[in-house]
């Protein structure tokens, strides 16, 4: 939901990524919540970090605990900065209703949205 919030939002001053460490596949229930906020990101797929490893970063956002725990070291100029949202899937996992599992990815993506709306000035570069 990053990249596709980062993608609508502001193409004209982010390049964004997503990847993680493992594969998950592409969650139907982000999918939908975010064509519902006019953001199509069917076409995304689910990435590892491998698959990077020749993109520069300036900055990587980790956006989950477990991300933020395991991330690796990055080369050089790339500054790992930790903005935590909750995981909608596991949330969703208790639901036995699919509104309220569904409500669950809405709420995370509207904040999701909040934070990328503050990007790239919330973005401050630490010296080194």
């Amino acid at each position: 939901m990053a990249e596709g919030w980062a993608r609508h939002l502001k193409s004209d001053s982010i390049n964004p990524y997503s990847a993680g460490i493992e594969k998950h596949g592409l969650n139907p229930n982000a999918v939908k919540v975010m064509a519902e906020a006019g953001v199509n990101i069917s076409a995304h797929t689910s990435k590892t970090l491998d698959e990077l490893k020749d993109v520069t970063f300036d900055y990587v956002v980790t956006v989950c605990g477990h991300a933020h725990e395991t991330c690796p070291m990055f080369p050089d100029k790339a500054e790992v900065i930790h903005v935590g949202f909750d995981d909608p899937p596991r949330l969703a996992a208790q639901e036995t209703d699919p509104d309220k599992a569904l409500s669950h990815y809405r709420r995370v993506r509207d904040e999701i949205r909040t934070f990328i709306q503050t990007l790239p000035d919330s973005l401050v570069k630490t010296p080194k």
